[in-house]
């Protein structure tokens, strides 16, 4: 019996040239299960660094290009079949939205860094562009490739827990505890900075993964929160730490904390859920097991593992290995570009199915605008948009 051999899908880069953190990871998730190739590229805006990365990673010379714009004219312009089929977007924030509505113009399919944009009304432009494009359009929320992830959810949607109460979130890390920006650490300085950056710090940078995971795990929707902001570093202009209490439509308080300057800490994303019936929580810096526990019964570890007992079909299909061989980061988000490879083939439109979509960038942006205009405000309880309207 033979099977089918499937083509590559040709991608391309805008972003991640050498010296930055989360193309390389972009790629290495990518090149993970063999259905994608890295055929082009805008990698940097400095010259140098673009060919040198391009050269590194083996793109012929005539599809490196000096800037997005150029990319996109250019591969546009190409037969069908050798030109990109899929724009990976891992900019600074500032540039999100004009890429990805260009792309998704020019006829791409887009897969984008979080957040969607740097404001709500942007990211609702960018929706409209989508449903005219009738294209796909990705949100790399890497922690929701995590098969665990999907079993907390799936034992929250069964009931497990009962009624949801309580919902804890928190993401602490540490690496912004010093002044890096000053010292021209290229991944503090935009992050520290409005124009690139947006309304925020670390609250769209990391808060946006505590807030999306509380979302996606409890399948409730926060309707209003209290929140506090501090830039703790002298100079900062933007946030590097912030709390919020919130409440969803269903009736569940919460508590979310982020925070860059948590000396000590790695990257130590965590959530805990509390029903009538029993608890869960999950940490990143474990993937591999959610910690049930059901009232007056004992603690029950649930493990990651093809075929593990207890699993259910969306956890166990994100798998890759047996137990006891531990799963991370990198295979989170080759989970995603599995389920973007799957949709591209499949034809479909809008929101890949079982990747983060414009929804959750709506969301995302919702958030961020959000607290940021609780931490600066003397009304203690702010309303979250609503943005079913844009979809």
């Amino acid at each position: 019996m033979t099977t089918e051999r499937k083509t590559p899908i040709r991608y391309g880069m805008v972003g991640g040239g050498a010296g930055a953190f989360i193309g390389a990871v972009h790629r290495h998730a990518a090149g993970l299960d063999g259905e994608y190739q890295l055929v082009c590229g805008a990698f940097s805006r400095n010259q140098d660094n673009n060919q040198a990365t391009a050269a590194e990673l083996n793109i012929a010379p005539e599809r490196v290009y000096a800037d997005w714009q150029q990319l996109l004219a250019a591969e546009a312009a190409l037969p069908a079949e050798q030109r990109m089929q899929l724009l990976v977007v891992v900019t600074p924030n500032q540039l999100h939205v004009p890429i990805s509505s260009a792309a998704l113009q020019a006829g791409f399919a887009v897969f984008c860094e979080k957040p969607a944009g740097v404001t709500l009304q942007e990211t609702r432009e960018l929706a409209t562009v989508l449903k005219q494009s009738n294209q796909l359009y990705g949100l790399a929320h890497t922690y929701l490739g995590y098969p665990m992830v999907w079993q907390a959810r799936e034992l929250v949607q069964s009931g497990a827990l009962g009624q949801l109460r309580k919902i804890y979130v928190e993401y602490p890390q540490g690496w912004l505890t010093d002044d890096l920006e000053s010292s021209e650490n290229k991944q503090a300085s935009w992050r520290t900075d409005p124009a690139q950056a947006g309304a925020s710090g670390c609250m769209a940078d990391i808060g946006t993964h505590a807030f999306g995971m509380a979302e996606f795990i409890s399948g409730q929707r926060v309707t209003e929160l209290c929140a506090e902001l501090k830039s703790h570093v002298p100079g900062r202009r933007l946030d590097d730490d912030g709390a919020a209490l919130f409440r969803t439509a269903e009736g569940a308080s919460g508590v979310l904390m982020a925070s860059q300057i948590c000396a000590g800490e790695e990257n130590a994303l965590k959530i805990r859920l509390y029903g009538e019936k029993g608890s869960l929580e999950w940490h990143q810096m474990e993937p591999n097991t959610v910690i049930l526990k059901p009232h007056g019964a004992p603690v029950q570890l649930l493990r990651a593992g093809r075929g593990m007992p207890g699993l259910g079909q969306e956890a166990n299909r994100r798998c890759r290995l047996p137990s006891g061989h531990p799963e991370g980061y990198l295979e989170a988000m080759a989970n995603l570009y599995s389920d973007f490879a799957a949709a591209i083939r499949a034809g479909e439109h809008g929101q890949p199915s079982g990747v983060p979509g414009i929804a959750a960038g709506l969301r995302g942006m919702a958030f961020i605008e959000t607290v940021a205009a609780s931490g600066s405000s003397n009304q203690k309880w702010l309303a979250v948009p609503d943005i079913r309207d844009s979809l």
